[in-house]
């Protein structure tokens, strides 16, 4: 049975005139978003878009990097998207960092072959605490003695070359690696984030921080110092295990939450991608002071016409008062007591120098006088039996005596009339000649070459042979058994012959 509804004429004429206006709306409808009227760019063309077109970045920013920094550990889930990462580390964790290699193949070719510097460092993300880091670091400093913000993990670490950690950065640690092989670092941090906030009551919110890599090129003069790279990321530090326990905190509470609010967070990635960024501002970037070693520039002999001596100022004792002056501020880097005025920068110096580098995080705020102030027992008992017996006799300045220990006067024009004068009895009584201790533990030929090379300041290949002079004049060639045959403090005047056959010296022993 079929229902029909009868309508008056009037009313079919309104109900014919609505759904002709109707087909004409679904027909402009179609004609908008049909396939052949709709333009994508006709849409972007709009000003709205047009305004957040501008904002952004050009296609120049979005070249590919010459490197780039691989933290091995997640994410966190509960960053909300455009925001910047977040990850979460273990205190005293080590953890990957891939030093990765992202050059075309026509791209920086100067330093193919060749080492890059890189610089890791932890610094601050917010800004107020970044104006007064110095002082953060120092406050730490006082609360962690012997501790380091930052290290590296070295056994741990592929491809690092020439790792450092200067003592008085203890957020900072650099190295050189090869771009072209497999590169690892991997970092400890010391720290964690809520050592650096204002109200330590428990269940405050710690501070985040910045890993940052600045990586550099070496210059002409063979100085890392031309910035090629740097990035970084937003990371926060915990008590052992506590970054996993926050890690799995974030991960149940974004579970719960709907899925539309879930849209607007990122998801957790597995290793964190640190982003470029400004090179860290700081006056110098790495420590050009030169390495300790020989001097190629040194000065050598230069010779006076008429005779094989070389040139000597005119006053003899005021030319040997300048070379010991000279010899004592060398041996005063390396062999220097340590002084109770030592300050904690200085008392890490000289542990460095007398190879003590493993021990300078325990003793990083010790000064000079807390360091004499040891006993033997607190000695070993920090550092184990065999370093700690040498520290010790380090800081007590004993020293072993030498086997054999001889005295030498550089002969000139002026000593050689003095001499004749004293011979003949017309000297004055208050002259006075300047002898300099040579100390010889080998008692060889070979180590008087260079106990003598470093007297004058010269290479030891300079010198040619070394006589002494016998009975009547005569030139005897020193060897190993006339050394071990010489009496203790022995003197001897140094005169000095241009050998014949290369540009080296004779040294005459008188």
């Amino acid at each position: 049975m079929a229902w029909a509804l009868k309508l008056p004429l009037a009313d079919e004429v309104i109900e014919s005139g609505l759904v002709q206006d109707f087909d004409a709306s679904l027909s402009g409808i179609g004609q908008e978003l049909g396939a052949g009227a709709y333009s994508m760019s006709d849409v972007l063309a709009l000003p709205i878009f047009k305004q957040e077109e501008s904002n952004l970045p050009p296609e120049s920013d979005n070249k590919i990097l010459p490197f780039q920094y691989v933290l091995c550990a997640a994410t966190s889930p509960a960053v909300k998207l455009h925001d910047e990462t977040l990850t979460y580390l273990n205190q005293g964790q080590s953890y990957e960092i891939r030093m990765l290699d992202n050059r075309k193949m026509e791209e920086l070719p100067e330093i193919n072959g060749k080492m890059v510097k890189s610089i890791i460092r932890v610094v601050f993300h917010d800004r107020r605490l970044q104006y007064t880091e110095h002082q953060q670091l120092e406050g730490w400093r006082w609360n962690r003695p012997g501790d380091r913000i930052l290290d590296l993990d070295i056994p741990m670490s592929v491809g690092v070359v020439d790792p450092r950690a200067n003592p008085t950065q203890l957020n900072t640690v650099e190295f050189l690696w090869d771009p072209s092989t497999r590169t690892s670092v991997f970092i400890q941090v010391h720290c964690i984030s809520t050592e650096f906030t204002m109200r330590k009551h428990g269940g405050e919110k710690g501070v985040p921080f910045r890993i940052q890599i600045d990586t550099f090129k070496e210059n002409e003069a063979g100085e890392y110092t031309e910035h090629l790279h740097s990035a970084s990321c937003q990371v926060k530090v915990f008590k052992p295990k506590g970054a996993d326990r926050k890690q799995k905190t974030d991960r149940e509470k974004m579970e719960k939450r709907a899925p539309q609010e879930k849209e607007k967070y990122q998801p957790s990635y597995e290793t964190t991608i640190l982003t470029e960024c400004s090179p860290w501002p700081e006056i110098t970037y790495v420590n050009n002071s030169p390495s300790p070693g020989f001097n190629s520039s040194q000065n050598s002999f230069p010779v006076i016409e008429g005779n094989g001596s070389p040139t000597l100022q005119p006053e003899p004792v005021a030319q040997l008062a300048d070379l010991s002056s000279h010899l004592f501020r060398r041996e005063s880097e390396s062999n220097q007591n340590l002084l109770p005025t030592a300050t904690p920068q200085e008392a890490q110096q000289w542990l460095h120098r007398n190879r003590f580098s493993p021990f300078c995080r325990l003793f990083s705020n010790f000064s000079g006088a807390d360091l004499l102030k040891l006993t033997r027992e607190d000695v070993i008992q920090i550092c184990g039996p065999a370093d700690g017996i040498r520290l010790f006799n380090a800081l007590k300045g004993r020293v072993v005596r030498p086997r054999l220990t001889i005295y030498v006067c550089q002969e000139s024009q002026q000593t050689r009339e003095q001499h004749q004068k004293h011979e003949n009895g017309d000297g004055s009584s208050n002259t006075f000649f300047v002898y300099h201790a040579i100390y010889l533990e080998e008692l060889t030929a070979v180590e008087l070459t260079e106990k003598l090379a470093q007297l004058f300041s010269i290479s030891p290949s300079q010198i040619s042979q070394i006589f002494k002079q016998g009975p009547t004049g005569i030139h005897v060639l020193v060897s190993d058994e006339m050394i071990q045959n010489f009496q203790d403090e022995m003197c001897f005047v140094l005169d000095t012959m241009k050998a014949e056959t290369n540009d080296g010296y004779h040294i005459i022993l008188k």
